[in-house]
């Protein structure tokens, strides 16, 4: 069997931030480290995916939104090491230095003509030196490091290694058979790590319940009140609480998130309505990683199709199929039900576009769980759509593929679209 347990290991790692402008802080750290010397200039080549996920989502402990300042960050902190937990730790001198690098203007981004979805490259210049770092295809995945045209060798340590270690896709395109079969047959002890992900996704999920982030979509479907039109039943509680954690996130809160296949709000998707779900209903340690596990793996699994970066909603489709999965395992459903369950969260949310991430994040990530709680609902009754119904096949495994049709031949300018229609919302105000 395909080693799943090594992908639930690659693919779920913290994060402080939304993982695209933390990259960017990442790649220009790397530079920076590089020069030595005080920085006269950063330089910044983007994907376009890169550019439409860092405009309007908060940096934590910034106050502030978007791509300029978590790329100036990375210019003063100088924690590569720490990866996509950069930030962590940011001081008021250190925010500061960023705000000076960016009212004396040395900060410079330009679109990237590439193939490449994910793709950074951060060019920092000193008095008597240039250096250059570029992330490609994963949000720490380094392919180049190179001093005055000089070419080097990235610093890696033992879990640099095992972290930069390549799959072989077929782990990526692995049954719904396996992945169940691995979920009921490993021990606990193997798989007890994803309870550290319970952990930290639940608690930025209360700090989103309590604070006014963002749009605040959990926190006020979570309040009782005349202007509130929802009640206090299971599905709104965990409706509120997986919207609450993206809120927060999206708004700049410094707590980290556990991410699924590169994103943090995927994380919260497919992994709090599951958490939200096992506290409800009394469930043990052991019932709650096998249930994440399975929601973990099918998210990823979809993601494998849909794309690291994609003019669809990843946490919305990817993230969906995954909770929904997880909730009829949490009710006893069989592995027949569970994909009764992704067939309908297709058949229901397969049309969400990915428009950047921001605050309104939350609101796809709210409709995403109605639609997954809505689809376990169907599937525990045994009901699915047949193959009659739209871009749904009678193999389960059919209909996830079609997704990367419909990725690479229906939405081939989808993503161009979009970035153009919000990059003209600066155009138009300027």
């Amino acid at each position: 069997m395909v080693n799943l347990l090594e992908v639930l290991k690659k693919e779920i790692v913290p994060a402080e931030g939304c993982t695209e402008p933390i990259a960017v802080a990442y790649a220009v750290s790397l530079a920076a480290e590089l020069v030595e010397e005080e920085i006269t200039g950063i330089e910044l080549f983007l994907s376009g995916n890169i550019i439409k996920n860092a405009m309007g989502v908060g940096i934590p402990g910034t106050g502030q939104t978007g791509l300029p300042i978590a790329a100036a960050l990375g210019a003063v902190v100088l924690r590569s090491h720490r990866k996509l937990e950069i930030l962590s730790g940011l001081t008021p001198g250190e925010l500061a230095k960023a705000t000076d690098i960016l009212e004396r203007k040395l900060l410079e981004v330009e679109l990237k003509d590439t193939p490449e979805k994910l793709y950074i490259e951060a060019r920092v210049r000193s008095k008597n030196h240039t250096a250059t770092a570029i992330v490609a295809k994963e949000h720490t995945n380094v392919v180049l490091l190179a001093k005055d045209g000089k070419r080097l060798e990235p610093k890696r340590d033992k879990a640099d290694c095992e972290e930069s270690h390549t799959l072989d896709p077929e782990v990526y395109s692995v049954s719904l058979e396996e992945i169940y079969e691995f979920i009921q047959t490993t021990p606990f002890a193997e798989l007890s790590f994803l309870l550290e992900g319970a952990r930290m996704n639940k608690a930025i999920s209360e700090e989103g319940l309590r604070g006014e982030y963002g749009l605040q979509v959990g926190r006020k479907m979570s309040q009782q009140s005349a202007l509130n039109l929802f009640g206090a039943d299971v599905a709104n509680r965990i409706i509120a609480a997986t919207a609450a954690a993206s809120d927060a996130r999206m708004d700049g809160s410094a707590m980290p998130v556990m991410t699924t296949a590169g994103s943090g709000n995927q994380g919260i998707a497919c992994t709090m309505p599951v958490i939200a779900l096992a506290e409800l209903l009394g469930k043990d340690e052991e019932t709650l990683a096998r249930a994440m596990a399975l929601s973990n793996l099918i998210t990823i699994h979809v993601k494998h199709y849909i794309g690291r970066l994609s003019p669809l909603c990843g946490s919305g489709i990817a993230g969906g199929v995954g909770a929904g999965s997880g909730i009829v395992y949490l009710m006893g459903g069989t592995l027949a039900q569970i994909k009764h369950s992704i067939q309908n969260t297709i058949a229901s949310t397969s049309g969400m576009i990915c428009d950047g991430a921001k605050p309104t994040c939350a609101l796809k990530i709210s409709t995403a769980t109605n639609a997954a709680i809505q689809s376990a609902t169907l599937a525990m009754n045994n009901i699915s759509p047949s193959l009659n119904d739209g871009v749904i096949f009678e193999k389960v495994e059919d209909t996830i593929k079609n997704m990367e049709t419909l990725v690479q031949e229906g939405l081939a300018a989808t993503d161009q679209a979009i970035l153009n229609i919000m990059l003209s919302k600066g155009a138009a105000s300027s």
